[in-house]
């Protein structure tokens, strides 16, 4: 991956440089601590990944991506979190709070690694049906939870879970899940139809993560849930099972 990297403070662009140096399949194409310098580089060295700060003279990250037109994946590198929901609106790859520790680093240009892999094999492009085709623009949504709205990526979830009067998301790699007061109405329409099925009035699974199926019942890191009898002959035709 040909990177550049924009930053106005030299410690910053010390450490990203050590991370990348690190990296094999990463190449640091330039430097700038001026965003508009960098407009050059970025359309003729055709720059993969932006590293880019959020605070800056003269134009901050926000807008500098923004001004771009044929944007390459970026990754927003700042002191300031309260930025993070606008750059993932942005649909930025990662959202990295300084002082950026090694191991979120690797996880942000791993995913960036990934996808430029995805593009290059014609993978990226993600279709379900809901009254006609429709492409999945992200791989990730944001679920309302308490008084902020918690990103999630959608390969992440492994089953919603509805009670009375709020929804359990459970993800992958937490013990914790998420509990937001969506509805299953208005959650099931942030996510592709693809991978999540609603097998039960109080269920939605993610079938990448179905162990086995159980007669009435699916498996999910050896959770048992039920499967509805009004759900049960749609489902197992989803699966093709007789």
């Amino acid at each position: 991956m040909r990177c550049i990297i924009i930053d106005d403070e030299p410690l910053a662009i010390d450490l990203i440089k050590e991370y990348c140096s690190k990296l094999d399949f990463i190449d640091v194409v330039g430097i700038f601590t001026n965003a508009l310098d960098a407009i050059v580089t970025i359309k003729e060295k055709k720059v993969d990944l932006i590293f880019s700060d959020i605070e800056m003279p003269q134009i901050n990250g926000i807008d500098f991506i923004n001004s771009l037109d044929n944007k390459p994946l970026f990754i927003f590198t700042t002191a300031y979190s309260q930025y993070a929901v606008e750059g993932f609106e942005l649909n930025a790859v990662d959202y990295l709070v300084k002082p950026i520790p090694y191991h979120r680093f690797i996880k942000a240009v791993s995913r960036a690694k990934e996808i430029i892999s995805n593009k290059n094999s014609t993978m990226i492009t993600n279709v379900f049906s809901s009254a006609g085709e429709k492409k999945l623009e992200n791989d990730y949504i944001f679920i309302k939870a308490d008084y902020e709205n918690v990103k999630v990526n959608l390969e992440e979830i492994k089953y919603i879970q509805g009670l009375k009067d709020y929804l359990k998301v459970h993800v992958d790699g937490t013990n914790k899940p998420i509990l937001t007061l969506m509805s299953f109405k208005e959650l099931l329409s942030k996510l592709p139809e693809k991978n999540f099925v609603r097998i039960h009035r109080s269920f939605v699974i993610n079938v990448p993560f179905v162990k086995t199926i159980q007669k009435n019942k699916v498996v999910i890191d050896d959770i048992r849930i039920p499967i509805g009898e009004s759900y049960k002959e749609e489902f197992y035709n989803r699966l093709g099972i007789k």
